[in-house]
């Protein structure tokens, strides 16, 4: 689990330094992953049988998956790896609404988590400093990162919503179903931009590099981190998976600050370590009702 998180909070690094564009990002990183993902249930026997109605909860997965990513990596760019990271863990508070939507009835003892992690959100997205001038496009650029990164964890939801409908598929399958959904309807949009040249492959980094950045977002950040993480959600209990899932965002913004220099203000900070407060508590009352019960 601590590989999987260390790994989770890398991958922003090497979506900014392979230079390409974020869709063909994501494109290569569906390809080599469901690749991989393909070769690893063959070699393990581990193929199961699919009906009409899973193939279609894999596809609508596969899509919200592959949006979600597309979201969170154009999210890097206006907000940085580290603040968009932390905005899109209030993923928890997104699947309760989900819940509440479809009839659930939420405890009142929730909300006061939900309403700290969107006072998080607001003061991470720096709309509540005053800014002037050149300071103000930047504030008002953090402000679409932080709105991308809540539309990538929203669409998170709806992949979770979908998986949990296959829950007698392996882990290692349903990413690559998803993957391969996802990848192929993103190669549909693509294409007609494309040919219209308003796709082109331009590189901004020298060749190694991004060759390098790819194959490790493909090969490592997709197929060996699902493998990873969905083992230790087999070994695990909730309340390590909880803990060391803290890991991710706090390697994502120390890459932010040592890699690329990037210093979230005093008002971000503090919106940051709201998010977290809210989803530890509200995650450690999931854990005491469930102990409970």
């Amino acid at each position: 689990m601590v590989l999987a998180m260390l790994l989770s909070g890398t991958i922003g690094l090497f979506v900014v330094e392979s230079g390409l564009q974020v869709e063909l990002v994501v494109l290569l990183r569906c390809l080599i992953g469901a690749a991989a993902l393909w070769l690893w249930v063959r070699m393990r026997r581990e193929w199961v049988s699919m009906s009409r109605r899973d193939m279609a909860w894999l596809a609508a997965g596969g899509v919200a998956l592959v949006i979600n990513w597309v979201a969170l990596f154009h999210a890097y760019a206006y907000a940085g790896i580290g603040v968009a990271t932390v905005v899109y863990h209030v993923q928890p508070f997104f699947l309760l609404m989900a819940s509440a939507w479809s009839g659930e009835r939420i405890g009142w003892r929730r909300m006061p988590w939900m309403l700290l992690a969107l006072a998080g959100v607001v003061l991470s997205s720096g709309v509540v400093t005053e800014h002037a001038g050149a300071e103000a496009r930047h504030a008002g650029m953090i402000v679409w990162g932080v709105l991308l990164a809540l539309l990538a964890a929203a669409l998170y939801t709806l992949t979770v919503i979908a998986t949990r409908r296959v829950k007698h598929i392996g882990a290692a399958q349903t990413a690559m179903m998803q993957m391969a959904a996802g990848g192929a309807m993103l190669a549909l949009v693509l294409l007609p931009m494309w040919l219209q040249g308003a796709l082109a492959l331009q590189l901004q980094a020298p060749l190694t590099r991004v060759v390098m950045c790819v194959l490790a977002l493909g090969l490592v950040h997709t197929a060996l981190m699902y493998v990873l993480m969905y083992g230790a959600f087999q070994r695990l209990g909730a309340a390590s998976i909880a803990i060391l899932s803290f890991i991710y965002p706090a390697l994502a913004l120390t890459v932010d600050l040592m890699w690329f220099g990037i210093r979230p203000g005093a008002a971000q900070w503090a919106g940051m370590a709201l998010i977290a407060a809210a989803i530890t508590g509200y995650r450690w009352g999931e854990l005491r009702g469930a102990a409970k019960a």
